[in-house]
């Protein structure tokens, strides 16, 4: 088999995957004429398509692709009727063994919200919500250029400080509704990418940043374009249940840092943002309370684990108050992404591609090789000797 007819073949594979699955689980830049054979035919076997990718394994032309194709099994088996604990599904599925993580950990990040947050009374939830309200974006309309301008200044930072970005580069921003998600980043190819943002949900702009970054530069949009740029048709076919996107997420939640180490991000809002909005400094420190939410996605995965426990709606929702801080419409949106499907693997990319990704990245060069190379978790877990801790 040539290296072009495997390509055809494991594309083909991840289209028929995706047609079988609720939502999408593909990001897909081949050929349009792949898609369209795969759309004109009858929905395929998952046993059939598990079986493809063990022929497909056989003749793998490098690690990266291997590990992808046995993702790709993993969730075919999976739809044909396999069911497996969920840490060993996503052992196959992500390329490292999602786990549980201690409650100590998350009251560690309470207590750094705490002394993050304005010194007011009530609850740290409540404290929490009080302060995304101060911050809130009451007029939605001023969101694109307001992700305009935050767009430039990450885009600046990360040529500056981590890797050249091409020149001509367009960045768009599109206010959406009926989505699932706040904020997500599309690279559309040809240098042009959108930011797309759920106008449904309040937009707090001491998050401008925390999201630019992490959906735009250093983090999804740059990610893409300079991998299909330096890396060509490998980059057309990204199935999202995968090792590669445990790093993805990772770098998205340390985006904000790299570019905008300490206090900058912060700074930058005050000096460039605020004023003109009459939101005034508080106290509060925007960093920390950032680096709490990282490790409190931690909590989406223990409460996936007791979903795939059969544990019911009222315990699941009990957990996520408790450690999540969210409030009852927070639950209620969040309960249904954590029923058990075969994407259920990917909400451990978060927490874990973030606890990954911190400890290896030690300086500009390795953030580069997160943006430019084709890794694998086991080549970061592999490299990582810095012992850091949370």
């Amino acid at each position: 088999m040539t290296e072009r007819q495997w390509q055809r073949d494991y594309a083909m594979l991840a289209l028929r995957i995706d047609r079988l699955i609720t939502g999408t689980a593909l990001i897909y830049r081949g050929p349009a004429q792949w898609r369209a054979a795969v759309a004109a035919e009858p929905p395929a076997a998952p046993g059939a398509l598990a079986e493809e990718a063990e022929r497909l394994l056989e003749s793998a032309p490098s690690a990266y692709l291997r590990a992808h194709v046995r993702a790709m099994r993993a969730v075919a088996r999976r739809l044909a009727g396999e069911r497996l604990p969920l840490a060993e599904y996503g052992r196959r599925c992500l390329g490292l063994e999602p786990r549980r993580v201690p409650e100590e950990v998350f009251e560690q990040a309470h207590a750094e919200l705490d002394a993050a947050l304005p010194r007011t009374p009530g609850p740290l939830a409540d404290r929490l919500r009080a302060w995304r309200a101060a911050h809130t974006l009451r007029d939605v309309g001023r969101l694109p250029e307001l992700v305009g301008r935050a767009v430039a200044e990450a885009r600046a930072r990360t040529s500056k400080a981590i890797v050249p970005l091409p020149e001509g580069e367009v960045v768009g921003c599109a206010l959406v509704t009926g989505v699932a998600f706040h904020g997500a980043g599309d690279y559309e190819g040809g240098l042009r990418s959108t930011i797309h943002i759920n106008k449904e949900i309040p937009f707090n702009l001491a998050d401008l940043l925390y999201l630019v970054t992490h959906e735009g530069h250093p983090g999804h949009i740059a990610e893409s374009m300079l991998k299909e740029l330096r890396l060509g048709p490998e980059q057309g076919v990204r199935f999202m249940v995968s090792p590669s996107f445990v790093l993805s997420e990772g770098l998205g939640l340390l985006a904000e840092e790299l570019v905008f180490p300490g206090d900058e991000a912060q700074e930058w809002l005050n000096a460039n943002v605020f004023p003109e909005l009459g939101i005034r400094p508080d106290g509060s420190d925007f960093a920390a309370v950032h680096r709490a939410r990282n490790v409190l996605w931690g909590v989406w995965g223990n409460a996936a684990f007791l979903a795939d426990e059969g544990r019911g709606e009222a315990e699941l929702g009990a957990y996520l108050r408790r450690w999540a801080l969210y409030d009852d419409g927070e639950v209620a949106a969040v309960l249904g992404l954590l029923a058990p499907s075969p994407m259920s693997p990917y909400i451990f990319g978060y927490f874990h591609g973030w606890e990954l990704v911190r400890r290896w990245v030690t300086g500009p060069d390795r953030a580069r090789r997160l943006l430019t190379e084709q890794l694998l978790p086991a080549d970061v877990t592999s490299q990582d000797h810095t012992g850091a801790g949370l």
